[in-house]
């Protein structure tokens, strides 16, 4: 059986650069097939809706929907039609901050992926130019690939991807509930305790990010005082991938580098010495 894979990416988060790509990293798994609809930069409801046209007429075995604050209009929009087309759907997003939103999320009927450290950026328009939005990007995607977010991502979705080859439908399938902490993260992820440290580290300053962009992007209004908070948090930012680039050479240095590669079949097989197979 192959299974189709569908998924939403509404606006953009790092999550949703890589969700796809990490459940086939070779492109030669046979047992699934991805299919990747986006509404581009923006949330508004016509290109949601064109979105999820386009993937319900493609009539995928589940989808996945991708962006920042998944309780916004637009992201609950689309898993709903989705949903109501009989598509199980779960989504994934960046922290949720509010009581609120986080009472609506767990006591929906929707998988959730909730990545703490997929921080906002520093969107204003004195700091941000593309040069600076994509090098940010590329830290964030390094510090979620480093300490194993990625990893608990790709796993979770994998899960479902393989309840349906069993033969599971619509309302059987059973969807993640997932917050990604930094304990959650880093779990069984490395075999040198520093390198685990500093991937913590790396994991706890990139959450942190979050807050200081929200202050500095709606909390301060003079641009003399909001251009030095969002660029800090772009340091913290790289400051955390930096992290990440010493924890990864602490496991190289004593040959321990996890890797869990998908067979043809889906199958994840796992080694650690880098001269070896996996099994």
């Amino acid at each position: 059986m192959v299974v189709k894979v569908g998924v939403a990416k509404l606006g953009n988060i790092a999550s949703g650069v890589m969700a796809e790509l990490l459940l086939d990293e070779r492109a030669d798994r046979e047992d699934m097939q991805t299919f990747m609809a986006t509404s581009g930069t923006k949330l508004e409801p016509a290109d949601v809706d064109r979105v999820v046209s386009v993937l319900k007429a493609w009539k995928p075995d589940y989808c996945i929907v991708v962006s920042p604050n998944g309780v916004l209009p637009g992201p609950t929009g689309a898993r709903e039609q989705l949903a109501a087309a009989g598509i199980p759907t779960l989504f994934i997003t960046d922290d949720v901050t509010t009581k609120k939103e986080w009472a609506e999320i767990k006591d929906g009927k929707f998988g959730y992926i909730i990545m703490k450290a997929d921080a906002m950026i520093g969107a204003r328009r004195e700091f941000l130019d593309p040069i600076e939005m994509a090098d940010y990007n590329g830290n964030l995607v390094k510090v979620l690939a480093v300490t194993g977010a990625f990893r608990k991502l790709q796993t979770a979705l994998d899960g479902v991807t393989d309840q349906i080859k069993a033969g599971k439908k619509g309302a059987e399938v059973v969807m993640p509930k997932l917050v990604i902490t930094s304990d959650k993260a880093v779990e069984g992820e490395f075999t040198n305790p520093y390198a685990m440290a500093k991937a913590r580290a790396a994991f706890e300053i990139a959450s942190a990010v979050a807050m200081v962009n929200v202050k500095g992007c709606f909390m301060t209004k003079e641009w003399e005082k909001y251009i030095p908070i969002v660029s800090s948090a772009h340091e913290m930012m790289r400051v955390a991938a930096a992290l990440c680039d010493e924890a990864r050479e602490l496991e190289k240095s004593v040959d321990g580098v996890i890797r869990k590669p998908h067979k043809k079949d889906g199958v994840i097989v796992a080694k650690t010495k880098l001269i070896s197979k996996p099994e």
